[in-house]
């Protein structure tokens, strides 16, 4: 029981303690992958990086067997958020030591999870996992509007400008560039309207792609400081 508590709670000083040593050792892993990626490194150095991933890897599979056996409900650790993450962060050691494909390097990829493993050990993070789940509904509502507003943006374009820039705006489909980089508000330059038509139906593509970055920041502003009020009256409690 003691055990469990330090592995899944921080409220303790054994698991704080041991939720920073996670922690650093993310940090630690995240540093070495990016450091094998640099050219001409020397074989004393990948054999280094070499052994520091074995260590890591073996130091996050305990981490992940302890979890396991500590949990009050193994089933839904497992299939859980965390639980997937946690196996798929370590997977790809094991699996390479199965085989010799050359392929099987691009599961080291998988490696990049222990990024997301970051959001179990930060309360920052958590409170945007919180925050995301209060707004489910209304970011799918969101997306969905907006990939109909891409589709219309694109439609639009295509019959403003097809006729003078064919080789630009060949379909809806390749007027589809465009429109995200148009309502995202980034603005390349690679492709842009020339008649009059064209540049007023940009404009209001602009006015509502301001809207299309400044709603989703309200939403996520409002449910943070929905969750942290949350926190607040726990505290208080």
């Amino acid at each position: 029981m003691r055990i469990a508590r330090f592995v899944h709670e921080t409220d303790t000083p054994a698991g704080r303690a041991f939720h920073l040593f996670v922690l650093v050792l993310i940090i630690y892993s995240i540093t070495t992958l990016s450091i094998e990626t640099l050219p001409d490194l020397s074989s004393s150095t990948r054999a280094a990086l070499d052994t520091s991933d074995l260590i890591i890897t073996l130091l996050f599979t305990m981490e992940y067997v302890l979890c396991i056996l500590t949990a009050p409900n193994k089933r839904a650790y497992i299939f859980s958020f965390y639980g997937v993450i946690d196996l798929l962060a370590i997977a790809p050691f094991y699996l390479a030591l199965e085989s010799d494909l050359k392929g099987i390097r691009t599961l080291h990829l998988f490696h990049l999870f222990f990024i997301f493993k970051l959001i179990r050990y930060n309360k920052a993070m958590q409170r945007f996992v919180k925050a995301f789940s209060h707004l489910k509904e209304e970011i799918i509502l969101f997306l969905a509007a907006t990939g109909i507003l891409l589709y219309l943006s694109a439609a639009g374009i295509y019959y403003f400008e097809n006729e003078t820039q064919p080789e630009n705006f060949q379909s809806i489909f390749h007027s589809l560039w465009w429109a995200v980089v148009t309502l995202t508000t980034v603005g390349y330059g690679d492709v842009y309207p020339i008649t009059v038509g064209g540049r007023l139906f940009t404009f209001v593509v602009l006015m509502l792609g301001l809207g299309v970055v400044a709603v989703p920041a309200g939403l996520i502003a409002s449910a943070l400081s929905k969750v942290r009020a949350e926190e607040e009256e726990e505290v208080w409690i």
